[in-house]
């Protein structure tokens, strides 16, 4: 990850802009010697929700069909 310093950051913004996207690298704008801002590639969210634990999640037996034991809440 690059550090930058805001004065550098403000001269170079457009270009840092373009490397960005170019290498999906971020960016840390530092001032006084503090990290106060990351510039990062654009990652746009899954249009589909149904979708978006796809690959993440495994389903194992049968998660719709009811459960044969009683519940200790029930009770």
């Amino acid at each position: 990850m690059q550090t930058i310093k805001a004065s550098e950051f403000k001269a170079k913004c457009l270009a840092l802009m373009d490397q960005v996207q170019r290498t999906g690298v971020p960016v840390v704008v530092t001032k006084n010697g503090k990290p106060v801002a990351e510039l990062g590639p654009h990652r746009p969210a899954p249009k589909n929700v149904r979708g978006a634990w796809k690959g993440h999640v495994t389903i194992k037996g049968d998660i719709v069909s009811p459960l044969d034991e009683d519940w200790d809440a029930l009770k």
